[in-house]
């Protein structure tokens, strides 16, 4: 399997390691995991338990984008050390914006978001350079 698809893989599971910690939260927060309305129950958070959903929530925003960058790429047959970089830098973005998120560093969060994001749009380009 190619570098890029691994990084597929390992970007569907970050958005699963993004929910531990508001499973975590709700347990903190609402004295235990409330399986039969855990979205009421989410809405509820607040602090790290908040910020923990809003990163899980943006997982899943940001992984149809880059699937569609790894793919566009993969499709027209654009391989080579850029589409490697681009999908190993994704992944690497998206787990530092996992701890940015959840340690409340804002700005550093935000950083991150837009190298990811620049990450997904160049993928989509690289059959055109």
């Amino acid at each position: 399997m190619s570098i890029p698809f691994w990084c597929i893989f390992i970007s569907a599971l970050l958005i699963y390691v993004a929910k531990a910690p508001v499973a975590k939260a709700m347990n903190k927060e609402e004295g235990g995991y409330d399986n039969h309305h855990p979205r009421a129950q989410q809405s509820r958070l607040t602090g790290f338990g908040a910020r923990a959903l809003a990163a899980h929530l943006n997982s899943i925003e940001a992984f149809p984008l880059f699937v569609a960058g790894v793919l566009m790429a993969h499709v027209t047959q654009t391989h080579g050390i850029l589409v490697d970089v681009l999908a190993v830098t994704f992944v690497i973005a998206r787990v530092l914006y996992l701890l940015f998120y959840w340690t409340d560093l804002h700005w550093q969060r935000s950083l991150v978001w837009v190298i990811g994001l620049v990450c997904c749009l160049l993928l989509m380009l690289t059959p055109a350079l």
